[in-house]
């Protein structure tokens, strides 16, 4: 299968800052892939050379084989969304899809169809600078979608939308992954991705850092944990740290023991008396996954001082 973007050792400075550090990765046809890692990662800017907005000063960018600033008629071969904010606020929502419409050779009876396929048939003739962000984003999602693409590349599509909204964007970006299409999202909703993405490529400090499945990549984070439900936590913890286990306190009932199998937990804690509700295999969320591969690419970090107040 063809990969629908190529990233090829992507590398930019911004004076002495890294942007990018040889950044690789392909995006393939028929699923959604999630662009993942922490602020100064390097995704925002990769996504800006690969739409032809900024140039790498090493390595390329394809889409479909071809660098972006050589497609014709390029609406029609990728759709993007990087700023909800930028539309002119003085046109109608059917307005500013018009204007982007005529620039590729496309009809009103197109427009309109994005235009009720995203929601805002009641608003198209409402001047967009008067729109919430949610409402932003919906039109700017309208406007990746013009062209029928056969390439989708969205930077935080949820963010502004409500709870609705949020349902919507991710039944839609699988069923047009299920059309053959390839979408690219970047996000720092882990929640989200979990539900969305088939595929993950994790950022950092401007490489790739991870490059799998959403399963897979959950599935590693779980291995050999074992989730512990018990009312005598202190307890149970001082037996489980005598016969060698590593021990993490989740919550207050909740501990995820690491080191030992089920069946020998359970033969510890009833050795000792202590009692317990469930002992079954870790399931680890995106989130933990996710934590655990970027936690030395953080730019950013905050210190929690005793009185729980963050700081950074």
């Amino acid at each position: 299968m063809r990969a629908a973007i190529e990233v090829i050792g992507l590398r930019k400075r911004y004076g002495r800052t890294v942007a990018l550090d040889g950044m690789s990765f392909t995006v393939l046809p028929g699923r959604v892939t999630g662009f993942v890692g922490p602020n100064g990662a390097g995704k925002s800017t990769t996504m800006r050379v690969i739409l032809g907005l900024d140039a790498a000063d090493e390595g390329s960018a394809l889409v479909g084989g071809r660098p972006y600033r050589s497609l014709r008629a390029p609406l029609c071969q990728v759709g993007a969304l990087l700023d909800a904010a930028a539309l002119q606020p003085s046109r109608t929502a059917r307005n500013h899809l018009l204007w982007l419409a005529h620039s590729q050779g496309l009809g009103a009876r197109r427009v309109d169809a994005v235009i009720e396929q995203v929601g805002l048939g009641a608003v198209a003739r409402r001047r967009a600078g008067g729109f919430s962000l949610g409402m932003r984003q919906r039109l700017g999602i309208a406007a990746a979608l013009l062209g029928d693409p056969p390439v989708l590349i969205l930077d935080e599509p949820v963010n502004g939308l409500d709870p609705e909204g949020v349902v919507w964007i991710r039944g839609l970006l699988r069923s047009l992954a299920a059309e053959g299409r390839a979408v690219l999202v970047s996000s720092h909703l882990m929640s989200e991705m979990q539900d969305m993405a088939d595929h993950l490529v994790v950022a950092g400090r401007g490489r790739v850092v991870e490059d799998t499945s959403v399963a897979d990549l959950i599935a590693a984070a779980s291995d050999g944990r074992v989730t512990l439900r018990t009312t005598a936590r202190t307890e149970a913890m001082e037996a489980l740290a005598r016969a060698g286990a590593r021990v993490a306190v989740q919550d207050r009932d909740t501990l995820t023991v690491s080191g030992l199998e089920a069946g020998r937990i359970v033969a510890l804690l009833g050795a000792n008396d202590v009692p317990f509700s469930e002992v079954a295999a870790h399931r680890a969320s995106l989130e933990e996954a996710y934590m655990e591969l970027t936690r030395d690419a953080v730019e950013f970090r905050a210190t929690i001082p005793r009185d729980g107040t963050a700081t950074s």
